[in-house]
């Protein structure tokens, strides 16, 4: 199995690389086309040139990569990738040939998250609509895609990821619900500014508390992808 993990910044993503990592079966990939994404955009994240030195800028390398073997001889291969990285000039038609599920998270917990990371950031940024675009894309093709919401995870691990497992057809491995501390040999270059709290976990943590309060701009960036957001919740498991 290549599975793919759709996500936005803040949500849940690197906990759930490390959850597959720890499975004994799996390989695990950290967001193949950062560095792609940033050669083609100009922005200006943090770390950027340490990013770009780290990985191939050429997406249709990447996506060689994704589809060749799995790393390590594995026989399932787990793809953390940020929907916000899929630009126009990414090619995303080869996405039909993995298994892919939707990681999603409320709006205004993303927007209260990732602004403290990253100044201004826009809709673009946080990845929802572009989720409903590779959503649609592949139901389009027939497919059904799992999406599964990061608030459901934390309330109740085991049941979520039993859940998931089942969703795609993998035999449940215990062995998800926790991982060493310190971080994960895959982890990407931008992972001594972004995983600070994870690489300080052994697991998931707790029930998310009540939703922020929110206003001026990360209000308004929170309510522009709310209509993405509602669309996954629906069909979430």
């Amino acid at each position: 199995m290549r599975l793919a993990m759709w996500s936005g910044p803040r949500n849940l993503s690197t906990a759930m690389m490390y959850s597959f990592g720890a499975r004994s079966d799996f390989a695990v990939v950290d967001e193949p086309f950062y560095a792609a994404y940033l050669a083609q955009t100009g922005l200006a994240h943090p770390m950027r040139e340490a990013i770009l030195a780290s990985q191939s800028t050429d997406p249709v390398q990447v996506i060689d990569q994704l589809l060749g073997p799995i790393p390590e001889g594995k026989p399932h291969f787990y793809q953390k990738h940020m929907s916000q990285h899929m630009i126009a000039g990414i090619p995303r038609d080869w996405v039909s040939q993995l298994t892919n599920v939707f990681l999603i998270r409320h709006p205004t917990r993303v927007a209260t998250s990732f602004s403290a990371k990253y100044d201004n950031p826009t809709l673009a940024d946080i990845g929802f609509v572009q989720q409903v675009e590779l959503y649609d894309q592949l139901q389009a093709g027939g497919a059904n895609p799992v999406v599964i919401d990061s608030h459901d995870i934390r309330k109740d691990p085991e049941i979520m990821l039993r859940r998931l497992c089942d969703a795609i057809g993998l035999a449940w491995d215990p062995a998800m619900l926790s991982w060493p501390a310190g971080g994960h040999p895959s982890d990407g270059v931008w992972a001594t500014h972004w995983y600070a709290a994870v690489h300080g976990s052994t697991g998931f943590a707790g029930p998310e508390g009540d939703l922020p309060d929110l206003d001026g701009p990360r209000a308004a960036l929170a309510k522009a992808a709310m209509p993405a957001y509602q669309r996954l919740r629906a069909v979430a498991i």
